[in-house]
């Protein structure tokens, strides 16, 4: 008899549907085709272990098992439910008339249980445009499932319930899910604050900046003087994720397997902060299987990395492309895929090996070993940073201050209105959300200024060394500050504050 059940593989954040065909025959043997890999190949044992468990039985039979299209790769265990249940049928165990209705997901454990998946979400959105009723799946994914409207989700935790769901006049009920409560009631949820952080206007007044046009911006300061502290409160001043934001990065969250268990949506823009010795893979993403790197986690929120030039040259590098596209294609013999990576990069350091700013004559660095240092970082990434920002220590009197700073709910009004501004400007424009996306052409369009104004860029050009490559990022901050004003045009103050924030591009830095 042959039967056919529905299960679903995750290549890049998009689902594939798979067909499984289970055919039994006279004779004694098992094969399982369709290009499987070893972890698919190793649900004989585990189907047969949770069958007997169970009062049912694997046939003494030829059992074909075919997945098609047979010229992808199957990976891992989270087939071994559709198996099951398809030999069950096969064999006549069960009567599941209408279990090509079903796409179904899970690993078997050896007593029946079901264990949590990889990539529910996008597999329930394609279950969902293929035309199928239902999606049974481990009840640990049933919430991130069940936000998929148009899609009975069937969360089980056993094989027996799962039978129990394919069985007319079946108990169990299809997981419901307000989306409206779990996505509204988390969005403003932190537990920083900008409020905390004693003294630091300057810093925070840029990370204001940043976060209302979506630029990168990196903190040079000595240690302890809170840039770690300053970087992880941006979360709490962007603009809230927005439904359509959260159900694409929680996509890349379910396919990387980290989306907290019964959790429906990713409601926080992420904040990732990988340890200075991530490889270049675990950074952008890859391995023989691609998987989303800490870029790609990043999606939609920040990229925190610490003590930039700690991180090694080939990973930094790999960051260019995905800054300037938003977007990172793996590319393997097999198979080519795309991760969006659009995310704001944060980076700290310390201006120089010791920890302190360099004073001549009186630092224990030499001028060369701080050359030598800062050049870890490559021009053509620090092309990509819009804002530098000097971080120094913070005066006792502001430290033994009692009074609360501005908090980040006031912050984020301002940069939430900034961000309205932006959204109207780039309308028809696609794929351009905030001024940090502009193209020259569209720096030409928006960022306009008058005569004075091109005197004062001259000026900063000619006296203080700054390279042809800052004007455009000086711009882009400039349009922002305005827009954090309301104002339409380019004023020459806001192009003053926006050329103080180019501190690593000046001549004479160092001194």
């Amino acid at each position: 008899m042959l039967v056919k059940t529905f299960g679903s593989a995750v290549y890049g954040v998009d689902a594939i549907p798979i067909t499984i065909e289970v055919n039994i025959d006279t004779g004694v043997n098992f094969f399982l085709v369709g290009l499987p890999d070893s972890a698919v190949k190793e649900s004989q044992q585990r189907i047969e272990a949770s069958l007997s468990n169970n009062g049912y039985r694997l046939p003494g039979k030829k059992i074909t098992i075919n997945m098609a299209p047979a010229d992808i790769r199957k990976e891992g265990s989270a087939y071994d439910l559709p198996l099951a249940l398809g030999i069950l049928a096969a064999s006549d165990q069960i009567s599941a008339p209408k279990i090509d209705e079903y796409m179904i997901m899970g690993e078997l454990s050896l007593d029946g249980g079901l264990q949590p998946i990889k990539g529910a979400l996008p597999m329930a959105i394609k279950a969902r445009n293929d035309g199928f009723k239902g999606f049974i799946l481990p009840e640990q994914n049933a919430q991130e499932a069940a936000i998929v409207e148009g899609l009975e989700v069937y969360g089980v935790n056993h094989l027996d319930q799962a039978i129990d769901v394919l069985t007319e006049g079946g108990s169990i009920s299809p997981t419901k899910v307000d989306i409206a409560e779990a996505f509204e009631g988390q969005l403003s949820t932190y537990p920083f604050d900008f409020a905390d952080v004693k003294g630091q206007e300057n810093v925070k007044r840029a990370l204001e900046i940043a976060a209302a046009g979506g630029h990168n911006i990196i903190l040079i300061g000595p240690p302890g003087v809170g840039k770690t502290m300053l970087a992880k409160r941006i979360p709490t001043i962007l603009p809230p994720l927005s439904l359509e934001e959260a159900l694409e990065t929680t996509k890349i969250h379910s396919v990387s397997g980290i989306l907290p268990e019964k959790k429906a949506l990713v409601t926080q823009r992420p904040f990732r902060n990988p340890h200075h010795t991530v490889s270049d893979v675990a950074l952008v993403g890859g391995g023989s299987n691609p998987k989303p790197g800490e870029i790609s986690l990043a999606h939609n929120g920040i990229l925190f990395l610490d003590e930039l030039p700690e991180f090694q040259r080939s990973a930094l590098e790999v960051l260019r492309q995905p800054l300037e596209d938003r977007v990172v294609t793996i590319s393997r013999a097999r198979i080519t895929v795309d991760y969006p990576s659009s995310f704001m990069l944060v980076a700290s350091m310390n201006p120089s090996p010791s920890g302190d700013f360099y004073k001549p004559g009186e630092s224990p660095d030499s001028e060369y070993a701080v050359r030598r240092y800062l050049g870890k970082i490559s021009g053509p990434l620090m092309d990509r940073i819009d804002l530098h920002i000097e971080v120094n220590p913070v005066p006792f009197e502001q430290l033994r201050d009692r009074a609360e700073g501005e908090q980040s709910a006031s912050i984020r009004k301002r940069v939430v209105a900034a961000r309205a501004i932006q959204t109207e400007r780039f309308k028809s424009e696609e794929g351009i959300h905030c001024n940090a996306q502009l193209s020259p052409k569209l720096i030409k369009k928006h960022c306009d200024i008058d005569k004075a104004g091109e005197v004062l860029l001259k000026n900063a050009v000619d006296r203080l060394g700054f390279s042809a490559r800052s004007y455009a990022r000086i711009l882009k901050v400039a349009r922002t500050i305005a827009d954090l004003e309301g104002k339409e045009n380019l004023g020459t103050n806001h192009l003053a504050e926006a050329i103080q924030y180019r501190s690593l591009d000046r001549e004479g830095w160092l001194t």
